[in-house]
């Protein structure tokens, strides 16, 4: 069982940065895959960022290719989503998810854990 705690969002102007932060309960942190989803008002859960569980491999939306940056620190079982030039279509609210031994997936569906979300405002 994993418990995830988003924290780090807000309200900024467009152009700024924020960095989200996801905490994870339990000894096996490590072991999971760790995924960055959003949802706007009126819209699905679209996939943001994902990193797989040996962190070697990283992915993300075409959307925010080259502004956002997943990374994670095992030893504080936190992984994060550092988010740059932000525009108003950045606003949602975005969860973190984690996927046992997985490969970094596009896909929510394969995500075990959700966190209850933190939401980000983009300001024009």
């Amino acid at each position: 069982q994993v418990q995830l705690v988003e924290s780090g969002g807000g309200l900024v102007q467009a152009g700024g940065s924020l960095r989200l932060s996801c905490a994870a309960s339990g000894r096996t942190f490590s072991s999971y895959a760790m995924g960055w989803f959003r949802q706007a008002p009126g819209k699905e859960r679209e996939f943001v960022a994902a990193l797989s569980w040996r962190g070697r491999s990283t992915y993300y939306a075409d959307s925010v290719k080259g502004r956002f940056t997943i990374s994670r620190d095992n030893a504080k079982n936190t992984v994060y989503l550092q988010m740059n030039s932000l525009k108003p279509e950045d606003t949602a609210v975005y969860y973190c998810a984690a996927d046992a031994f997985g490969s970094g997936s596009l896909r929510a569906y394969e995500y075990d854990y959700w966190g209850q979300g933190t939401q980000v405002t983009v300001s024009s």
